[in-house]
C-alpha cells in the first residue's frame, strides 16, 4: 500500500483491527473511528494508533492524496465520516479488498465456512508458527497462544479467515482452502440458502491448488479447477480420526488418517469433539502444504484455543463455565453436543444473547430446537449490531418455542443480579454481541462462590 496514512472506519472490529495492526507493522500511520471503546481498541491505542469514538470528519487525516480509507460494511452509510470521505475524493476500499490486496502474490491458505473457521484458521496459523515454517495470519478471534489476532512473519504464507459476510471472501484467491460449513446465514445479504451456496461455489472456483471440505458439502469438480479432498471427525474419507479416546477433562486422543498414512497418538490441545474436527481440518491444510506430520501433531497438542471460542473460564468439580461466540443454530447445537459428551449427567445452563433481528427472525425455530437440548435456558434481549428493530421480532419468538425444562427471559442488565442467586453446574454463555462484557464479572462471581480466588 503506497499511502502514508491508513484510516479505518470501524477500527475496533476483529477483522479490521488485524489489518490495522498489519499496516502499523508495515510502517504506516494508522488511525480510525469506532462507535464504542473496547478492550481491543484500548490495545490498538497502546500500540500507537489514534482512535476516537465520535463521528468527527474533522479528525480524518486531511491529506487525501496520502490517505487510504478502509471501512467495514458494518459501518452505516449515513455516518458523517463515511459521507465526508466519499464526497472529498479519498481512496476508499472495503476491509475485504484490503485483505485481498495484502494476500495478492502470497501463498494464501484460507479457511471459509459459516462456522468453525476462526478456531480452524487460528490452529492452522499456530501449526505454521510452532513448526518454524512461519506465516502471517489474519484471524477472526484472539489467539490464546499469542494474545493477538495478527501474526507476522518473513514467510510468504498468509493464513486468512475467509468471511462469507457481504461476499468478502471473493476477494481472495487461495492456493489451498477449507470450507467447514455452508449453512444458511446472513440472509439479509443472501436472501436464501441457494445464494449462500452459490457464493461458496464461486469462492471454490478461485482456489488454485486444493480445496478441502466435509463430506456432503455441495462442492464438485464442476465448481473448481482445484483438487477436492474431504475431512471428517470420524467418517472415513481423505482425513479423519480413528481410535478415539477421551479423558476426564474432555480432551481427545486419536489417530489421524490421511493420504500419506496414519499419525498415531494425536491429542487436541482444546477439549470437545468439535475441536477434534477443527484440528483435522487445520491438519489437512498443513499436510497438503507439505508440513512434517510430527510437527503437525505437536502443534495440535500445544494449541491453547481462541478467546470466546469454546473458552473455559472455570473447570473445577461442581462448576464449569464456558464462553462461546456461537450465534447460529448449528454452532449452538454442536457446542451443546460437545458439552453433553464431555460432561454426561450434569445440568447445563445456557445464557444466549441473539445477534441481529434478521437472524432471529429467520432462524427462530432452529434456535429454539438447538436451545431445547440444554436443561435451563436464560434468554437475553437481541443485540442489534448494525440493524434497526423489526416490528414483532424479539427474543420472545424464540423463547415461546423452547422446550427446555427451565427457561427464563431477561434483559442483559438483569443477568448478573439473577446469577447472584444461581448455583450453575455447567454454565455456558452464547452470543456474538456484547455478552462478552459479562464474562469477567460472571467468572469472578463464580470463583468467589466456589472459593477458587
Amino acid at each position: 500500500m503506497k499511502y502514508g496514512n491508513i484510516y479505518f472506519l470501524g477500527i475496533g472490529g476483529i477483522g479490521m483491527s488485524a489489518i490495522a495492526r498489519y499496516c502499523r507493522y508495515r510502517g504506516h500511520k494508522v488511525s480510525g473511528y469506532d462507535r464504542t471503546p473496547s478492550e481491543l481498541t484500548h490495545e490498538l491505542e497502546a500500540e500507537g494508533m489514534e482512535i476516537h469514538y465520535e463521528d468527527r470528519p474533522d479528525l480524518i487525516p486531511q491529506d487525501r492524496d496520502d490517505t487510504l480509507v478502509i471501512y467495514t460494511p458494518a459501518v452505516p452509510r449515513d455516518l458523517r465520516e463515511m459521507q465526508f470521505v466519499m464526497e472529498h475524493g479519498y481512496k476508499v476500499i472495503k476491509r475485504s479488498r484490503a485483505l485481498g490486496e495484502i494476500a495478492e502474490g502470497q501463498r494464501c491458505l484460507a479457511v471459509a465456512g459459516t462456522h468453525g473457521k476462526t478456531t480452524t484458521s487460528t490452529l492452522l496459523a499456530h501449526m505454521f508458527t510452532e513448526s518454524g515454517e512461519g506465516c502471517s495470519a489474519f484471524l477472526g478471534g484472539i489467539s490464546k497462544n499469542y494474545g493477538t489476532n495478527l501474526l507476522v512473519s518473513d514467510s510468504n504464507v498468509i493464513v486468512a479467515e475467509a468471511d462469507e459476510f457481504d461476499r468478502s471472501f471473493l476477494q481472495l484467491h487461495p492456493e489451498i482452502a477449507v470450507i467447514t460449513a455452508m449453512d444458511a446465514d446472513h440472509l439479509d445479504i443472501y436472501s436464501d440458502l441457494g445464494h449462500v451456496t452459490g457464493a461458496f461455489k464461486e469462492f471454490a472456483s478461485q482456489v488454485s491448488g486444493t480445496i478441502i471440505t466435509k463430506p456432503g458439502l455441495d462442492i464438485t469438480r464442476r465448481d473448481t479447477r482445484a483438487e477436492i479432498l474431504r475431512y471428517s471427525f470420524r467418517e472415513k474419507c481423505d482425513f479423519y480420526a480413528s481410535s478415539l479416546s477421551k479423558d476426564a477433562s474432555g480432551h481427545f486422543t486419536f489417530d489421524l488418517n490421511w493420504p500419506g498414512g496414519i499419525i498415531r497418538g494425536c491429542r487436541c490441545g482444546v477439549p470437545g469433539w468439535v475441536n477434534v474436527e477443527n484440528s483435522i481440518a487445520a491438519a489437512a491444510v498443513a499436510l497438503t502444504y507439505g508440513m512434517d506430520p510430527e510437527k503437525v501433531k505437536h502443534a495440535a497438542g500445544t494449541f491453547a484455543g481462541v478467546k470466546r471460542r469454546f473458552d473455559f473460564h472455570i473447570n473445577i468439580p461442581g462448576c464449569t463455565y464456558i464462553d462461546d461466540y456461537a450465534h447460529h443454530p448449528k454452532e449452538i447445537a454442536a457446542a451443546v453436543s460437545s458439552i453433553r459428551d464431555m460432561f454426561p449427567g450434569r445440568k447445563i445452563t445456557a445464557v444466549f444473547q441473539p445477534h441481529l433481528y434478521t437472524r432471529t427472525r429467520d432462524f427462530a425455530d432452529d434456535f429454539a430446537e438447538a436451545l431445547s437440548h440444554v436443561d435451563k435456558l436464560i434468554l437475553l434481549d437481541i443485540y442489534p449490531a448494525r440493524e434497526e428493530p423489526i416490528p414483532g421480532v424479539t427474543s420472545e419468538i424464540i423463547f415461546r418455542k423452547v422446550n427446555a425444562r427451565e427457561k427464563v427471559l431477561l434483559r442483559k442488565e438483569e443477568l448478573l443480579g439473577y446469577m447472584e442467586h444461581e448455583n450453575p453446574d455447567v454454565l455456558v454463555t452464547f452470543g456474538a454481541g456484547d455478552i462478552d462484557r459479562l464474562t469477567g464479572p460472571l467468572t469472578e462471581m463464580l470463583e468467589k462462590r466456589y472459593g477458587t480466588r
